[in-house]
């Protein structure tokens, strides 16, 4: 599955972002997909996951000012951060899992900063 990723770029603390990530299938067939990111000099980490079910998962740092999302209709997945935070600075991964298959977007860089 090629992953193409949008949405990043720079955004003031306290300000709102969506990521957007479009797989070259269908996205009914996809089992997992989620969010990471890696800051410079840390690993890479969960942000949010999303399965075919609806089934939800978001990191502490992120959760109760993100929103991940499934839309069929578009065959997308997005994910809305609010309040960001100069720590939320990263490279933003887009990621599915297809049965054993596993891909990685290219990356979008997200920066915090005023």
């Amino acid at each position: 599955v090629q992953l193409t990723e949008s949405g990043g770029g720079l955004v003031q603390p306290g300000g709102t972002l969506t990521l957007s990530c479009v797989p070259s299938e269908d996205i009914t067939t996809i089992a997992f997909m989620g969010w990471y990111r890696q800051a410079p000099g840390k690993e890479r980490e969960l942000v949010a996951s999303i399965t075919n079910l609806g089934e939800t998962e978001y990191s502490d740092s992120v959760k109760g000012r993100s929103t991940i999302s499934r839309d069929n209709s578009k065959n997308t997945m997005s994910l809305q951060m609010s309040n960001l935070r100069p720590e939320d600075t990263a490279v933003y991964y887009c990621k599915s899992r297809k049965l054993f298959w596993v891909d990685w977007g290219q990356g979008t860089q997200v920066t915090v900063s005023s």
